[in-house]
């Protein structure tokens, strides 16, 4: 599908950011896990969510569609065997939460995925599972994933990466394993899984990068999900480079493992307002007011700032095209092992609309303030953060662009195209 762009007119009015795609597959598996019956509010339509919400139904838990956005789980906290492979479409984080939990299992399982999630690495799980007694089989560590369900014990791992999925997944292991289970991060990684495992009564310890977790029995609860601040950020990017632009973005989560866009924007001089703050379901939440900002500056984004915001590279990419002078991003080599090598396709497409980008083996260098030419077709590499980065691009080009393959924004926010329009 080619999607054309062209340059846009100031933004004004309010938008409801859609759900939290992080939030909404761990309330999927943990109201999953927990006995009774809960009431997931406000979830995700991106068909990541629902992949993982498929498979739990493959998996004996009862699901009821209420409505668009409202979910009941019902479960005794047992999963049951499936007789056909699960299907986790595009969703890494799907395959790898899902992963930990069904390695300590007493029946055996298969994952699949499409083409692009069948190349993204999975020994980062795989090996801290083994650890804990797991049996699993893949293609030199790549879907499909073979899991022979087997008795856990917990470990202590020491994770060579910030990341939350490795994180999880080790957490969801040790919910059903023998002894506790610790996981050590080099740099704090989002705490989505934490705080749903203690709102639903887990026996967690939670010290700063350093998370123990006790085997528990988790009791159900109605869970209310959060606007997603990863879906929020293209909106805020927009915001601040479209001239004379000034909206407010409703119901955005705000937890401080997730917030890495705002503290670029602020150390960048494009301050937002946060306002109306309060908790919802154990996460923090609030309303942005966004306005035009023409005094930009570029800086240097690395180390611990990469966790919090590594989604949001590709299009902090794009706002630091208009700042004054050289943005730097260093330590995020792992943009090469999403959806695509977002670190080279990045680079390849914004080139072909004017951007003073350079690739390096762990990051990029741009050199703003650069004025967008348009006139070309930028291809997305299956990639939905991709397509929407460069929509974001394309709405300041001075001739239109085409994106190829915009439709994989319905991966993860079908609702993008929509509310973007409904603020010109």
């Amino acid at each position: 599908m080619l999607k054309k762009v062209q340059k846009s007119k100031p933004l004004k009015g309010e938008i409801t950011i859609s759900a939290d795609k992080s939030i909404s597959h761990r309330a999927v598996m943990l109201a999953s896990l927990a006995k009774g019956k809960s009431i997931i509010k406000n979830f995700s339509s991106g068909a990541d969510c629902w992949s993982t919400l498929n498979i739990f139904k493959q998996l004996g838990v009862g699901v009821n569609i209420i409505d668009k956005k409202n979910i009941e789980i019902t479960s005794d906290g047992k999963l049951q065997r499936s007789n056909i492979p699960l299907d986790a479409g595009n969703s890494g984080t799907t395959t790898r939460l899902i992963s930990g939990i069904l390695a300590g299992q007493s029946f055996d399982s298969e994952i699949i995925g499409d083409e692009s999630l069948s190349k993204r690495p999975m020994k980062r799980i795989i090996i801290p599972l083994t650890q804990m007694g797991a049996k699993i089989n893949s293609v030199d560590g790549h879907l499909p994933l073979t899991i022979n369900g087997q008795k856990l014990h917990g470990i202590v791992y020491l994770s060579p990466i910030a990341s939350a999925q490795v994180k999880s997944c080790i957490l969801l292991a040790g919910l059903n394993a023998e002894g506790q289970t610790t996981v050590i991060e080099p740099a704090p990684s989002r705490n989505h899984t934490e705080l749903m495992l203690k709102y639903l009564g887990a026996d967690i310890l939670i010290y700063k990068n350093e998370i123990t977790l006790s085997p528990s029995n988790l009791t159900a609860k109605d869970i209310e999900i959060t606007g997603d601040i990863s879906s929020a950020a293209f909106f805020i990017v927009t915001g601040l480079i479209v001239p004379n632009s000034d909206f407010i973005i409703k119901n955005v989560g705000i937890n401080p493992t997730r917030t890495g866009i705002l503290d670029i924007v602020n150390r960048m001089g494009g301050g937002v307002n946060i306002l109306n703050r309060c908790t919802v379901s154990g996460e923090e939440c609030a309303d942005i007011r966004v306005q035009y900002n023409d005094s930009l500056k570029g800086c240097i984004i690395e180390g611990n700032d990469i966790p919090r915001l590594i989604d949001e590279l590709p299009v902090i990419a794009v706002l630091a095209s208009q700042a004054d002078g050289e943005t730097i991003v260093k330590n995020a080599e792992d943009l090469r092992n999403k959806e695509s090598d977002r670190i080279k396709c990045l680079v390849n497409e914004l080139k072909k609309i004017g951007v003073d980008i350079q690739e390096t083996a762990d990051g990029f260098i741009i050199s703003g303030r650069c004025k967008l030419k348009g006139n070309a077709e930028l291809d997305c590499y299956h990639d939905h953060r991709l397509a929407m980065s460069f929509y974001v691009a394309g709405m300041l080009c001075d001739e239109p662009i085409t994106i190829n393959g915009f439709e994989w924004t319905n991966i993860s926010f079908p609702e993008f195209e929509e509310l973007m329009s409904s603020l010109e």
